[in-house]
């Protein structure tokens, strides 16, 4: 065994050498050479491209000027949308109800004129004429009064015969049902309930009808 490894160790010097003195017949560099080395290293440097530089400070710095300008403008313009929609939510309140109050003026100027029609100064014979101009004056207020409701959304509440429901009745007591009465109806209204729209914003005050054993 070991006469065999000197021998195949003794075999490869001379594959070695016989290729060294191959290349250098030829005028070729050895591949494992210095100058060799030397030459495929200022190759790769000559081939690798120069490495980017990063910007300069100066340009870092104008970048977050710009960004902080940047973001003090969004800052302002969100402060004044903030206060453009509360100052248009406090005017919403304010004049939310400014037609509403226009109509109401001219109820106001039914009644003052119905009002003048009685004074201390109306003599006894002109005291029916007086009644008439105020009932009529009355009525014309009335009427007014229910366009100026029908208008704005504003409806009146009279249940009479409608079922008892909680949410648009206040209940007042029970009353025993009456013929054509159907027990758990309202049977009486006692105040007027109004409704804004679709929501309640008084109560109707009713009496419901109950069967007589259930009576409270």
């Amino acid at each position: 065994m070991a006469v065999r490894s000197l021998w195949a160790g003794r075999l490869r010097v001379q594959r070695l050498l016989a290729s060294t003195a191959a290349w250098e017949s030829k005028g070729w560099p050895l591949p494992f050479s210095t100058a060799t080395q030397r030459t495929a290293g200022e190759d790769c440097r000559s081939e690798d491209p120069p490495e980017e530089l990063g910007p300069s400070l100066a340009e870092r710095t104008l970048r977050v000027k710009d960004l902080t300008l940047r973001y003090q403008r969004a800052v302002a313009d969100c402060e004044n949308i903030r206060r453009r929609t509360q100052r248009c939510v406090e005017d919403a309140k304010i004049f939310g109800i400014q037609s509403f109050c226009k109509d109401l003026v001219e109820v106001a100027d039914i009644l003052e004129k119905t009002t003048e029609c009685i004074s201390e100064e109306s003599e006894p014979e002109n005291q029916k004429l007086t009644l008439e101009k105020v009932f009529r004056g009355l009525l014309l207020l009335e009427a007014k009064l229910k366009s100026v409701f029908a208008k704005h959304g504003l409806e009146k509440l009279t249940p009479i015969g409608d079922k008892y429901d909680p949410r648009e009745h206040e209940l007042i007591c029970h009353v025993p049902a009456g013929v054509g009465v159907q027990p758990g109806t309202v049977a009486l209204v006692r105040q007027d309930g109004y409704k804004l729209h679709v929501r309640t914003i008084r109560l109707a005050r009713v009496e419901v009808a109950v069967e007589s054993q259930r009576r409270l």
